[in-house]
């Protein structure tokens, strides 16, 4: 059986003339043909799944916290004042001496949501570090420091069977890491990343590749590859240094995955002086 990703099938999702006969029509023709023109969709295991649900609800309670914490400092804002700088975790328990006494009745229960959804969510981490315990390789992947197991149960739930892909460098192009082409003739234009396939992760690893160009990153081959790229990037030196983080953590993620092999940060300056 194929999964066709319909936002692909431009044959059909394009169409004016619609309906059922013409669309299961034209998916055997494709499927006749080629079925890559039916860009097919992995389906993932039933256990997969489950995870996965746990992992999307803590994401809707994430957005969720950050549209009130955004609503309640915006408030503030609007009446001259400011709330102190703290973390999302300790929002509610940080600011809640710092409101105007005029905005107290109205902030206060958006304080009182904001606390429960911190709690929630600290639940959610908890079940998420379960999850994370019943794939043994997303300990593999996080001896990588800034890769947790939010990061590597979500990486090995969206890959699922690194044996898909024949070459790890194509994992950085499936998650939409890589720069987009449009070549026609002789014009070359450069255009942003495709930020194709799963957003999340995405943001993960561009989370990840922050943290590993940070203050508190470890010193490795990963970090100085970035940190060069920043320096002679010029103006958005910084944002494609970490989008080529993001790009090679994801291949090394799935090298360590399919190769079975511990992490060495400087596996690099090794192989120089071997």
């Amino acid at each position: 059986m194929i999964v066709a990703n319909p936002s692909k099938v431009q044959a059909i999702a394009s169409s004016l003339r619609k309906t059922d006969e013409r669309d299961a029509r034209c998916l055997a023709q494709l499927g006749r043909v080629d079925p890559e023109l039916l860009s097919p969709v992995h389906t993932r295991s039933e256990e997969g799944q489950k995870a996965m649900a746990v992992v999307r609800a803590r994401e809707g309670l994430v957005k969720a916290r950050t549209m009130l914490i955004n609503q309640v400092r915006g408030t503030v804002k609007s009446f001259g004042a400011r709330l102190p700088g703290c973390s999302a975790k300790s929002f509610a328990r940080g600011v809640s001496e710092a409101l105007p006494q005029a905005l107290k009745a109205a902030l206060e229960p958006l304080l009182a949501v904001i606390a429960d959804l911190s709690e929630r969510i600290r639940a959610f981490d908890r079940d998420i570090e379960a999850w994370a315990q019943r794939f043994p390789v997303t300990q593999r992947l996080r001896q990588i420091k800034g890769v947790g197991a939010l990061s590597a149960l979500v990486f090995v739930l969206t890959l699922d069977d690194p044996h898909r892909f024949a070459r790890s460098r194509s994992v950085g192009a499936y998650l939409g890491l890589v720069p987009a082409s449009r070549s026609s003739g002789n014009s070359t234009p450069q255009l942003p990343i495709t930020k194709q396939g799963d957003q999340l992760l995405r943001r993960l690893l561009v989370q990840a590749a922050h943290y590993i160009l940070g203050p508190f990153g470890q010193d490795s081959d990963l970090r100085s590859f970035g940190l060069e790229l920043a320096r002679r990037g010029g103006k958005n030196g910084k944002k494609r240094a970490v989008v080529a983080v993001a790009r090679k953590l994801a291949v090394l993620l799935h090298r360590l995955w399919v190769s079975g092999e511990d992490y060495e940060p400087h596996r690099r300056s090794l192989t120089v002086v071997a």
